[in-house]
């Protein structure tokens, strides 16, 4: 199907600006007049974005599909806008090896409507103790992450940097220092004393970094953080960067629009790290103005309703985040002139794209990648409406404003709303 959207308010080179925009044939064009054969949409209101890009989700496949499945994992993702993700690998079996990551690659290449590319476990098993097989693995994915586990011995994680380095691919640090958990699964913070749970301290997670930062420098590894949570570990990549360090970071949507007093006695309300104070979500949102976030992703963490079902103390960790991402990232910080437009644009588009070397154009001539969102919409945020098989949502009843209409990966429609195709 050939598409002409005509009067779009477009996102491109960093700016929005109001323009045609063409698929045709599966390739993508800007200016220009409708042409025979062409479905035209007048976009009065309506934007068109490069399709989005994230860097963190788990799609559960192979070994998981009662929690997801690629097809529909990758359906939720397009839903969402986005057109290329970058999958963690706690799977079974686990690409730790090239037989593993094939195992993975099979299943992306036979059901995934969106790009896929693969992250390659760090070490075997994620269990911290012996190097994953990464040369075998290096040229089939976008890095390499123990997401889950963090590597607890310096040791290890120098080996691993060094590896990296050589290989020249990034390495994705899920820090956790798993000796200052004391059994926590929500901040240590206000909501925790009040209602007698186990705090999580934010030093397991700025300490690693902290310490990686110092292998960084010795071992030249490009180094980006997983699911930055605290105040402590913005600082600390700030005074990185300023110091010539390479390392980027990402933050989610969920840490930059909550708190930890907004916790409900809920299992959908418990994620790895927890969402945190006050302070640590300004801090955030700071470090996003002034440019030491470099991306915000998911870590869309699909589970089953059983497993979700069992309070904040013993449900698993983890919740969906890919359909409702632009949608709360629009409502509650863009609406209010927290952020501005383009700000979350870029961090879901360019710089994720820049620092992975992603093929997600939205270039002239290219396979079309876009998404066309109406930002005026509204509706409430129903898990049973989602296209991934997660329920699991601390944004369940929420309004929201900015419905994806149309998401066009690598040239082929991934997701037309209902009200598009009313309207064929």
């Amino acid at each position: 199907m050939n598409f002409f959207f005509q009067d779009a308010t477009i996102f491109r080179g960093g700016v929005l600006r109001k323009g045609n925009v063409s698929v045709r044939d599966g390739k993508l064009g800007f200016g220009g007049s409708p042409a025979e054969g062409d479905r035209v949409i007048s976009c009065e209101g309506l934007f068109v974005f490069p399709g989005f890009s994230d860097v963190h989700v788990h799609l559960r496949e192979p070994g998981f599909s009662y929690k997801e499945t690629m097809s529909a994992g990758t359906r939720a993702c397009a839903h969402g806008g986005y057109t290329c993700v970058l999958a963690m690998p706690n799977l079974n079996p686990m690409p730790d090896c090239r037989e593993g990551l094939d195992a993975e690659l099979a299943v992306i290449a036979k059901d995934a409507v969106v790009k896929v590319l693969p992250y390659g476990a760090v070490t075997r098993g994620e269990k911290g103790q012996t190097l994953a097989d990464l040369e075998a693995m290096a040229p089939d994915v976008c890095g390499f992450s123990d997401d889950g586990k963090g590597v607890q011995s310096e040791e290890m994680m120098r080996a691993a940097m060094k590896e990296c380095a050589r290989l020249g691919k990034v390495l994705a640090a899920h820090c956790e220092d798993e000796s200052l958990l004391k059994g926590g699964y929500i901040h240590d913070g206000t909501y925790a004393k009040e209602h007698g749970h186990r705090g999580i301290c934010s030093e397991s997670e700025w300490g690693p970094i902290r310490r990686d930062i110092e292998l960084v420098k010795e071992t030249g590894c490009s180094y980006h953080v997983c699911h930055v949570s605290c105040k402590e570990s913005v600082q600390l990549i700030r005074e990185a960067k300023a110091n010539g360090v390479d390392i980027t970071c990402e933050t989610a949507p969920h840490y930059l629009v909550m708190n930890d007093a907004m916790l409900r006695e809920d299992g959908r309300f418990k994620m790895n790290p927890p969402v945190r104070d006050e302070s640590d979500r300004l801090a955030l949102i700071e470090g996003v103005l002034d440019g030491t976030i470099d991306m915000i992703a998911t870590d869309h963490a699909p589970h089953s309703v059983e497993e979700k079902s069992r309070g904040l103390e013993k449900s698993a960790m983890g919740i969906v985040g890919i359909e409702t991402a632009f949608p709360v990232l629009y409502t509650d910080l863009v609406k209010p002139g927290i952020l501005p437009l383009e700000t979350v644009l870029s961090l879901l588009t360019d710089k994720p794209n820049a620092r992975f070397g992603l093929d997600n154009p939205f270039e002239e001539g290219k396979p079309a990648n876009l998404t066309l969102f109406d930002l005026n919409a509204e509706e409430v945020v129903d898990p049973e409406r989602f296209l991934s098989l997660g329920r699991n949502t601390p944004f369940f009843g929420k309004t929201v404003a900015g419905k994806c209409l149309l998401t066009i990966a690598d040239g082929k429609v991934a997701y037309l709303d209902e009200s598009m195709e009313e309207n064929e």
